[in-house]
């Protein structure tokens, strides 16, 4: 994969207010990109800026290949932006505010009708395509404003709280099609939210914001090896071989150096190891130990809780 956006110690002032304090990341081609971070941590004012729409005060961005501020119309013309409030044109219907929008957006107008009709069928709003917007609920509102922002085919899509304020059917359906768009379209995602189970489920890597600084960048998994060293292992067994006790087989197992802590319930084994690494050679150990495993499970932090360790450790620094 080759970047398509590329931060490099980005800053952006609003007089005495620094928004964006040095902010580096990037993002790859066909990958979704999370942007998390409590209200003011910069999370538009970096879409704005990716899209040329504001002008940084230092620093390098780049958004494929363009310079935004001096190349802005190319920039936008291959990204579409849903904002988290989008407007639209109620008193018209659907079809005729995506036909105001595709012209805005400079589509050609022997294909315009066609890319109409196609993301209408995309976002299931075919059957209400002529009925007024005003008529429609919170949800396919939604879905017209992602149909709007997929009218002109962009590579970047780029998504501030997609689902704020809908049901959970709605958001689910929203969410779906951001899966879609990714996975099989290859559509680089940008997005912007506090949802974080959605943010979990639809992100490949994220970059985790506290007053427009950079906390942490990587992969969820690789964001919790950072903050926590050691391993949960949750270790179901059928019992041990010879009959042992699995009490003397805890006893046994609180003495290996690996192990930092270590419970048992019924024939069930909770054991903290102290990385990763070492999870094949406790494996092994417990084999030796008569120990028969049925199934061995590393324990995942969720992206909440590394969320809140980031922040808290933010805090703390200050």
């Amino acid at each position: 994969m080759s970047a398509v956006i590329e931060c490099d110690s980005v800053v952006k002032q609003f007089g005495a207010l620094k928004a964006i304090d040095g902010l580096t990341f990037s993002v790859e081609a066909g990958e979704v990109f999370g942007m998390l971070g409590p209200n003011g941590a910069g999370k538009t004012t970096m879409v704005r800026l990716i899209n040329g729409l504001l002008a940084a005060s230092g620093g390098r961005l780049r958004t494929l290949g363009f310079d935004p501020i001096t190349q802005g119309d190319r920039v936008r013309a291959h990204t579409g932006v849903l904002t988290e409030t989008p407007s639209l044109y109620e008193r018209f219907s659907a079809r005729d505010n995506l036909l105001l929008f595709g012209r805005l957006y400079h589509v050609a107008p022997e294909k315009l009708t066609g890319r109409v009709d196609a993301v209408l069928r995309d976002l299931g709003l075919a059957e209400r395509a002529r009925d007024k917007v005003g008529g429609y609920s919170k949800g396919m509102k939604q879905r017209l404003a992602i149909a709007r922002a997929l009218l002109h085919e962009p590579q970047i899509l780029f998504l501030d709280e997609p689902t704020a304020g809908l049901d959970p059917e709605a958001a689910r359906h929203v969410t779906d099609l951001i899966e879609k768009l990714s996975r099989e379209g290859g559509r680089t995602v940008l997005l912007a939210t506090h949802n974080l189970t959605e943010a979990q489920r639809l992100c490949d890597r994220v970059a985790v914001l506290n007053q427009g600084r950079a906390l942490a960048v990587g992969t969820p998994a690789q964001l919790s090896r950072d903050l926590w060293r050691s391993t949960w292992l949750d270790v179901e067994l059928r019992g041990v071989n010879g009959g042992a006790p699995t009490d003397r087989l805890l006893a046994q197992v609180r003495a290996v150096p690996m192990v930092k802590a270590a419970a048992m319930e019924g024939h069930s084994l909770s054991l903290q190891v102290e990385s990763e690494e070492a999870i094949p050679q406790m494996v092994a150990h417990l084999v030796r130990l008569g120990a028969q495993i049925v199934r061995v499970n590393p324990r995942e932090h969720t992206l909440e809780e590394i969320y809140f360790a980031l922040q808290e450790q933010a805090e703390k620094a200050v």
